[in-house]
């Protein structure tokens, strides 16, 4: 009898679960927030109860699935648009005060009177000096509403006394192109940064400013570019390919099929291009590489890109937060999906860098290999080239370990570089400008002294970094070529001379211009007929 009470409950207990577990899913999770406002040992927030769940629902998708709140939405808004209020300048935290390192010549700031080297003491009346304010809080400070005006306490060091300014806020384009010149009499750059709503207008303003120069060659840089919106990618495409190519297509889970073509209003459709990827280079910059690569348009030099291959569409809330939900996957027009596997979750998703570098991937070549499965050909030379994890280089160009090193980015962190550069700046400013009139003096023949190097290693030992020792000549010219590059920034009006500075020490940079000025060599690669997995130790070659 007690046996048969046990097999009787044990009976119940199974009927219970199996009408529990058709429970709606909707009224389940509502049932879940009841119980939580009811039980929950102290007062609940239902709106951060909520977008946990939400966030957890997302996650447990794709890494590319997210929920964005309000906040969040406003921020990538003015990112995506191009423009904020501000002032037009750029700073840097130094010894826990802020100073002017560049000022906009167009901008409210230059209009104002504000000097490169200013220091700012004060904001709207509340003193930032001594605060330990963040770079992100100090710029919500300077940023506001358009039409209104900042009041600003200067120190500047010509002058006794604290100078006061009032300087109005104007919508100040945030630029998606960090740079673009001439490197040589008939090649030219341009660093893309990010595809927003700018972007084709900027790509457009560049070419042509660049053509009008002499630019019959280009070297297209997607280095870190980490996307943004598709419809500026189909637009830079639309810049280097004819009418009527197909960019990409995109395929959604219930099988719908949209093409992306161009539309022929392009700038720059015949010129030799070299585009230069990394393993940071994701989403829309892989769109654009891909189709350029398997249109026979370009030569791609660098490393694997990182594999995002997931379309999203932002879905509004109520409340104004967004769900941003993958909602098609990509393919270049070969048909090749580059999004790479996710299967193993989200914190293996992204560790991917770290795996890279572990297996030499990054350093060497030859450290992939695909299956058939994954084999497509080019639309032209009918080249092969792979999916399922990137856009593979034609040629492949080894990471520079000590730039991606942890010893770098600890340093770099430390503001110890930027202190010194602009230290050195303030004092010699006069002397520096009479030496070397423009950047491209500057550039040509500054070089930094030892006596600097020496004291930034010295410095960050004696404060616990673990540097190189100061015999490293691998370091020291690292550490130099930081120091230069960001003084350039600071002695110099405009932008993007930073980045000048570091491609002359970039071997892909370097093996970039090398392949232009070698049409033979050019040729060779986009018939197919190179070598893609050679690493290169080119020096940089100017005509």
């Amino acid at each position: 009898m007690k046996r048969a009470k046990i097999l009787w409950s044990v009976l119940m207990l199974l009927i219970s679960y199996s009408a529990h577990a058709q429970m709606n899913p909707k009224i389940k999770l509502q049932d879940a927030l009841k119980l939580i406002q009811d039980n929950y040992v102290d007062p609940v927030n239902d709106e951060q109860v909520v977008d946990a769940a939400i966030k957890a629902m997302l996650g447990s998708l794709d890494p590319h699935s997210s929920y964005i709140s309000r906040e969040e939405i406003e921020a990538m808004n003015e990112q995506m648009t191009g423009s904020f209020a501000g002032i037009g300048i750029s700073f840097a935290m130094v010894a826990d005060s802020t100073f002017i390192t560049g000022i906009n010549p167009d901008g409210p700031a230059a209009r104002a009177g504000l000097q490169v080297g200013d220091r700012i003491n004060m904001v709207d009346g509340a003193s930032i000096f001594g605060k330990g304010l963040k770079n992100q809080e100090v710029m919500r400070m300077l940023r506001g509403e358009k039409g209104k005006a900042v009041k600003l306490g200067v120190i500047r060091k010509s002058q006794p006394d604290q100078l006061e300014f009032n300087v109005m806020r104007e919508q100040i384009a945030e630029l998606s192109i960090n740079t673009s010149y001439m490197v040589s009499k008939n090649v030219g750059y341009i660093s893309l940064a990010i595809f927003s709503q700018s972007t084709r207008r900027e790509m457009d303003a560049a070419l042509k400013k660049l053509k009008a120069l002499g630019m019959t060659k280009l070297i297209l840089d997607l280095q870190s570019n980490g996307g943004g919106l598709v419809e500026a990618a189909i637009g830079v495409a639309d810049e280097f390919l004819a009418k009527d190519k197909l960019v990409f297509y995109s395929v959604t889970n219930s099988g719908v099929k949209d093409n992306y073509m161009t539309g022929g209003f392009g700038q720059f459709m015949t010129g030799d291009l070299v585009v230069l990827i990394d393993e940071s280079t994701a989403s829309s910059s892989e769109i654009l590489t891909g189709a350029l690569q398997d249109w026979d348009r370009a030569v791609v030099i660098g490393r694997r890109s990182f594999g995002k291959g997931l379309m999203q569409k932002g879905l509004g809330l109520s409340d104004g937060s967004v769900i941003k939900l993958t909602a098609a996957r990509y393919y270049t027009p070969s048909g090749r999906s580059i999004q790479k596997p996710y299967t193993k979750g989200k914190t293996d998703y992204f560790e991917d860098f770290n795996r890279r570098m572990a297996s030499g991937e990054l350093t060497e070549g030859g450290h992939i290999n695909f299956p058939d499965s994954l084999k497509h050909t080019t639309l032209i030379s009918k080249r092969t080239v792979y999916g399922g994890g990137g856009i593979m280089p034609d040629k492949f160009i080894p990471i520079d370990t000590a730039l991606y090193s942890a010893w770098l980015n600890k340093l770099m962190n430390s503001g110890r570089v930027t202190q010194a550069a602009f230290s050195y700046v303030q004092q010699n400013r006069k002397s520096l400008i009479d030496k070397y009139a423009d950047f491209d003096a500057f550039d040509h023949s500054f070089k930094v002294d030892d006596q600097m190097t020496d004291q930034i290693i010295t410095s960050a030992t004696k404060q616990g970094l673990k540097l190189p020792p100061v015999t490293d000549q691998v370091a020291r010219k690292t550490i130099a070529v930081e120091l230069k590059a960001e003084m350039a920034d600071m002695l110099y009006l405009g932008k993007g001379y930073a980045l000048r500075v570091r491609n002359e020490a970039s071997t892909a940079f370097g093996t970039a211009l090398n392949i232009l000025n070698n049409q033979k060599v050019y040729n060779q690669f986009l018939e197919g007929k190179s070598s893609t997995n050679n690493s290169s130790t080119s020096k940089i070659t100017k005509k």
